[in-house]
């Protein structure tokens, strides 16, 4: 028995509860270091880098159930483990405010508990999503699981945003634990007796040893070109991540409460850019895989060039359509990108679906980390040596715009382009 749509649905609550913690630390504590406190943008970019870095153990989660089986266990208590987490993380930053050196240790600590929550939690839902979905229903699943994900943030975001204001941190640490316990609690319903009902391929019994597995996927060559165009991309799709908000609340004098909503309406963009795809690929027929990603790169690179040139007009410009137009191009880009990966990951070698999902897992993780730090390190230089905090930020998009249209590029050797790639029967396959 395979999944139905029904489960489809349930494990896409587990990616809406991953994603509502996750950007508590990503935006809302982000933009409490760097404006209220006022701390340099690199520190909260090293911690959110911490907990990317420490994703890169993605394939080990994976090879683990390919190997044992058992998936549930690691999805529910990796989320337990990420709430933890995200507590933690809020605490650390009311504690910065009276003694920053002890804060400090404690978000070192909760970031690090998030990669490990994130990674084990993640990559396990997906190992299990590919294996037990239809094939002809994989591309779909993708896009309906990740589709809730981003929904989960907006919701997530603009909800906090609303109940932030006026700001306190016993108000910030009321709302993280709701949020958290409330993420770990679905979560358990969500996944519940799922897992005993599908018919899964057994756990590998040779034990290939972790490496070996490894090193067997990176020897498939779409496997390998993929992993590249992913990590790519997505070093351009994480940017920005980090300082937006304070760009938002330095240039455009945005309130925590406004700040946090804004990254609510980013998200909603997200959405609309995923759904839009879906229907004019499925419904409508509009376009290939390579068409999409590659339009959805280039209208990413457009939208930053217009939030960097809304900088130079400062407070009352219109920076909200504009953050929305941004997220709708990244969501368009990324529809495309899950499809094929969930395609992708029950191609080749049998039994490695989880250590496929965990390799670029890990590959977006160390993108997100690193395009996150970069973009946080170089807005702190580039302050410093720039007059105006709106030339220094509109500095660091209009390169993340540039490696936009590199992935672009990128996209035109690594993609196949193929019509209706997320049609139940289409099939997602990098190029040679």
């Amino acid at each position: 028995m395979m999944l139905s749509w029904l489960s489809i649905v349930r494990f896409g609550m587990v990616q809406m509860c991953l994603g509502s913690i996750v950007v508590l630390t990503t935006s809302t504590l982000n933009r409490l270091m760097v404006v209220e406190l006022a701390l340099p943008a690199v520190l909260p970019g090293l911690l959110v880098g911490l907990h990317y870095a420490i994703q890169i153990t993605r394939p080990q989660w994976g090879y683990r159930s390919d190997t044992g089986g058992k998936r549930t266990r690691w999805i529910v208590g990796g989320m337990a483990v990420l709430a933890l987490g995200g507590l933690m993380a809020a605490y650390g930053v009311v504690r910065m405010e009276t003694h920053f050196s002890a804060g400090l240790a404690l978000s070192i600590l909760a970031y690090a508990l998030i990669g490990v929550g994130v990674g084990a939690s993640g990559t396990s839902l997906l190992a299990l999503l590919a294996t037990a979905t239809e094939p002809r229903r994989r591309a779909a699943a993708a896009t309906i699981t990740w589709l809730m994900m981003i929904a989960g943030i907006a919701i997530t975001a603009a909800t906090v945003g609303s109940f932030l204001d006026p700001y306190s941190p016993a108000l910030l640490l009321k709302i993280v634990a709701s949020v958290c316990a409330g993420a770990v609690l679905l979560t358990a319903l969500a996944v519940w007796g799922i897992e005993a009902r599908v018919t899964c391929p057994a756990p590998k019994e040779d034990k290939l040893p972790f490496l070996d597995g490894l090193k067997e996927v990176w020897s498939e060559r779409k496997a390998r070109n993929f992993t590249i165009f992913v990590f790519l991309s997505m070093t351009a799709y994480f940017m920005q991540e980090l300082i937006l908000e304070p760009y938002a609340g330095l240039v455009f004098q945005f309130t925590p409460g406004q700040s946090t909503s804004l990254s609510g309406a980013q998200n909603g963009g997200v959405f609309l850019g995923m759904v839009t795809v879906g229907i004019c690929a499925t419904g409508l027929k509009l376009g290939s895989l390579k068409s999409w990603v590659i339009g959805g790169c280039l209208a990413s690179a457009a939208a930053l060039s217009i939030v960097t040139l809304l900088g130079q007009m400062g407070p009352g410009a219109p920076l909200v359509p504009a953050v929305v137009f941004l997220g709708f191009a990244n969501g368009a880009f990324a529809v495309a990108a899950i499809g094929s990966m969930m395609q992708l990951a029950g191609e080749g070698r049998d039994a490695r679906e989880g250590t496929r999902m965990g390799l670029w897992g890990a590959a977006q993780a160390i993108a997100a980390g690193f395009g996150g730090l970069v973009g946080a390190a170089s807005a702190d230089i580039l302050r410093r040596v720039i007059d105006t905090d709106a030339s220094a930020f509109g500095a660091v998009f209009l390169f993340e715009a540039a490696l936009f249209v590199v992935s672009a590029l990128l996209a035109l050797r690594v993609i196949e382009a193929r019509r209706d790639p997320l049609a139940p029967n289409a099939t997602l396959v990098p190029g040679e």
